[in-house]
Parts: C-alpha cells; structure tokens; sequence
C-alpha cells in the first residue's frame, strides 16, 4: 500500500457511536511500535497527515482518529464531550484495530487524552509525544480557543483565510499564502465549495463554563503517572512553540525536571500548536520513536 494514501477504518463507541479514523501502512516491512495520532479540540485526523506519511514512509504503522464529534465520526451528546469519554473511545479504537500498545502523538486536547490514559488504561503508552500541551495550561490561550469554537464561517474560502489569519497570524508569522490556504483546508471541510466547520457546533457548550478567573485541574499527577512508571518510565517527547499561548517555557522546564530523560523540540514561528508539516520536526520525533524502541 502506497505509504501517503490512508485506510479508513470505523469502529464503535460504547454508547453506540460510528467513530471513523485512518490508517497508513508501510509500502515494505512493518518495523517498530505502531503510532496512534490523537487531534486538537475542534480538530481531526487531517492534522496528521503529513506526519503519517513520512513515518509510514520510515517502516511505521500509523493511526490517526476523529475524536467524536469531529471530522467524520458521529456527533453525541454534549456531555459526552470529555477527555475521559474520548480516552475511551480511544482504547476501544486501539483494541478494534489489535494494537495492544502504541507510540501516542497528542496534539493539545490529544495530549489530555494520553495524560487521561495514563491514568485509566497505563498499559497503551509505550511512548508518548505532546504536542504543545503539558500539565499546566495557559489560560490566555484557552480563553482564545474558547472564543472561536462553535462561530459561524465567511462564506467563502479566501474570507474564511483571511479570517483564520487574522485571529491566528500572531502565532504562525511565517505561513506565506500557500501555507495558510493549506492550513485552512486541513481545519475547515469543502461542502459546494464553501467552508464549514468540521465539528459539532455543540463543542460551543462545553466551554461556556470558562472561567479565566477559576483555577483548572491539575494534571501533574497524571503526568507523574507516565514519569514514575515502574518498571521504567513512559519514553516521553514534548514539542513546544515557541510562540505557543497555551504551553509556557516554565511549564516545559518543570516537566523535564520531573521526567529528566523528556525530549524537547522546540519549534521556531509557530505557536499552539506546531502544524509538524516540517521535516526537521518530522525527523526529531522518527528519532524519538527509534530511541524509544531501544529504550
């Protein structure tokens, strides 16, 4: 199978749900641990696509879901719309597709999934990558997500460009035009030719309760969990932006002072949360997961 075509696959949620996701397989030999891809908030696997191929291309079997809700996978209640429910599914996921252990790559609310696993179901994690998200969340960027979910579209694909750079050009100031029409078309979903979300608006509920005032949970012990792992701990990588508004250099520092043997990588010009469509990224977490193998 051609490395850059993904198989779609679906599955069952356990409250009855058709969850989608997709699958890159290696045109020769397997080798290595497979990598299951978890998306952003209003995100879906499209984010991965680019990272998948090139590790398919390096011998790895690569998954990559639709949280419920998002992209192709069916909408739900809203109170479902939780780390804990979508960790589950998840699992569920893992368990359809026979991979007992994986190297997961969490992308923001992906990255809350892992940390929600590590403390339900420790035994998938056999190498885990965060992308731009850590046990301490700045709220400045959570109050931005907050701001945008859920909001109605231009009706047009260089208005609804335009509008994504003007509330996001701050945190990629290097995406020339190309760049930023790609990166539209992997958020937004082409129906007739017009931009729409591609997640339930419904998502919207779950943040009106923001409270920037309020404090948010802590999940440094779900972090602790993977960093004092016996008999070892979770291989851990975490990729930072350097403009990132929701994952501070403070943060990063602290984690490593936790789990002294953590990867960093940070990304220059970009923010929450680094696309990983360049190849020096893409070759710092291929190594990361060959280390972890010998590990």
């Amino acid at each position: 199978m051609d490395a850059i075509n993904p198989r779609p696959f679906t599955y069952w949620s356990r409250d009855g749900l058709e969850l989608y996701g997709q699958e890159w397989l290696p045109s020769g030999p397997v080798s290595g641990r497979p990598v299951a891809c978890l998306p952003g908030v209003t995100r879906n696997s499209r984010d991965f696509a680019d990272l998948a191929g090139f590790l398919a291309g390096r011998g790895r079997r690569v998954v990559a879901f639709d949280f419920r809700g998002r992209g192709r996978s069916a909408h739900a209640a809203v109170e479902t719309y939780t780390p804990l429910v979508e960790a589950d599914d998840v699992g569920l996921g893992l368990d359809h597709l026979g991979i007992p252990e994986a190297a997961l790559i969490g992308t923001s609310r992906g990255g809350l999934v892992i940390m929600t696993l590590a403390m339900t179901r420790p035994a998938l994690l056999g190498a885990v990558v965060l992308n731009d998200i850590g046990p301490v969340i700045d709220k400045a960027g959570l109050a931005r997500i907050a701001g945008y979910i859920g909001k109605p579209l231009p009706r047009s694909w260089p208005a609804a460009i335009a509008d994504l750079k003007a509330g996001q050009g701050a945190l990629f100031p290097a995406l020339d035009d190309a760049g930023w029409e790609r990166y539209a078309r992997q958020i937004y979903r082409d129906e007739g030719g017009v931009p729409v979300i591609d997640y339930d608006p419904a998502l919207e509920e779950a943040f009106k309760a923001f409270d920037p005032n309020a404090p948010l949970p802590d999940l440094w012990p779900a972090f602790d969990a993977m960093a004092k792992r016996e008999p070892v701990p979770v291989p851990m990588m975490v990729v930072h932006g350097a403009l990132s508004d929701i994952l501070a250099a403070t943060t990063v520092a602290e984690m490593q002072a936790r789990h002294p043997a953590l990867v960093t990588c940070t990304v220059a010009d970009e923010g929450h949360a680094p696309l990983l469509w360049d190849a020096a990224t893409q070759e710092r977490i291929a190594a990361f997961l060959d280390g972890a193998e010998r590990a």
